[in-house]
């Protein structure tokens, strides 16, 4: 048997028939971008996350710079973010020339340690990016206290939701528990694309007005450019034609994506330690554990037909591309460790009852015999 790590055709497959209709609407409508299918698509997410606004664009990491932007955020500025969530905020510090700061994970969820806040925030502290990761949940409302706390109030709160559409903090989903939020709707995310895709909500107006502007050669109106730094990223007519059938199907497939999740944790419970264990408010994007002898233990996986991946294996201060870039950084204790123990095993809503018995399999019958002595 041969599991693959990700499979988003088969819950593609599930709904060809309700997508092919939708692509076969937006040829015949003649509007291929910025039109019905793109303003009805925003609408409903937006109020899907409860959020006043939401704005598409191209992609993920587009949307972490438009909203840097949107919150004039540039030069000389600090940006506090992790290290451990695969590069895409230091990549967004980077585009608009701001300092990434790094701050520590959480032991257990390897989330960002809200208690170092405020060893991290400075005068020019302009933003907290908060990652989402794995489909856990940053407690957002316990960060803005902390800010609040060390006496910077005026510090925005950016969610960076690429891995967590549907998840919830204190009962409210993500996507507009900061003063903005951006998305990924990149093919294996919980909410994919047939194609790449971001979004922007917030409940902001002055944020809306201008990452509306900014997504759009910084026009105002059409052929006006008066907001600086504007790009052209935009969703297309059928991506978001796409995702308007996908959204519906969304919280039924976070649930399946749970009880994945709670299958795969009992298949590993007392073999290996998982980092992303079952709960209602994550929506298990990723399934992910660690173990000191990983190396071996995702050789037998593989050797098994069990495809495996780790999330993330170099922190960002680490990249060779940030050797020439500025930064500042606090202690990375569980950061650094986690890098040397995580990966990830498959989790997607087409995986089949017979592909997790096999998981579950040989985790008992092969892994538990690597760490048994540990």
């Amino acid at each position: 048997m041969k599991i693959l790590f990700n499979q988003p055709k088969r819950e593609n497959d599930e709904l060809s028939l309700e997508i092919n209709a939708a692509i076969k609407n937006v040829l015949e409508s003649g509007i291929y971008i910025l039109g019905n299918n793109v303003t009805t698509f925003e609408e409903e997410f937006a109020a899907y996350c409860n959020a006043k606004y939401c704005y598409t664009v191209g992609n993920g990491t587009d949307a972490l710079e438009i909203a840097l932007r949107a919150l004039d955020i540039g030069e000389s500025d600090e940006v506090i973010t992790v290290a451990n969530a695969g590069g895409y905020s230091t990549t967004a510090c980077n585009l608009v020339g701001a300092t990434p700061v790094y701050i520590d994970v959480d032991e257990n969820r390897l989330l960002l340690n809200v208690d170092q806040i405020s060893s991290a925030v400075s005068p020019k502290t302009k933003c907290v990016i908060a990652t989402h990761l794995y489909g856990q949940a940053v407690d957002i409302k316990q960060l803005r206290a902390a800010l609040d706390a060390a006496r910077h109030t005026e510090v925005k709160i950016l969610e960076d939701c690429a891995q967590a559409h549907g998840a919830t903090s204190h009962g409210k989903k993500v996507g507009a528990l900061g003063d903005i939020a951006t998305f990924s709707f990149y093919p294996t995310k919980n909410l994919g694309a047939l194609g790449d895709g971001g979004a922007i909500t917030t409940s902001c107006d002055n944020l809306a007005e201008r990452c509306k502007s900014l997504r759009q050669y910084g026009w105002t109106s059409k052929y006006c450019s008066t907001v600086s730094d504007g790009q052209n990223s935009r969703l297309d007519e059928i991506q978001a034609a796409i995702l308007r059938v996908k959204l519906k199907q969304l919280d039924a497939y976070n649930q399946r994506r749970q009880e994945i999740c709670a299958h795969l944790h009992e298949s590993c419970q007392g073999i290996v330690d998982v980092v992303t264990t079952p709960c209602d408010d994550h929506v298990s994007h990723l399934f992910v554990v660690r173990n000191k002898n990983r190396e071996k233990i995702c050789k037998t996986l593989n050797a098994n037909g069990i495809a495996t991946d780790i999330h993330y294996p170099i922190l960002d201060l680490d990249q060779q591309s940030m050797k020439n870039k500025s930064y500042r950084s606090l202690e990375l204790t569980y950061s650094n460790q986690a890098t040397q123990e995580i990966f990830s095993l498959p989790c997607y809503t087409g995986i089949t009852s017979v592909e997790l018995d096999h998981i579950r399999q040989i985790f008992q019958s092969k892994i538990s015999e690597i760490t048994k002595d540990q």
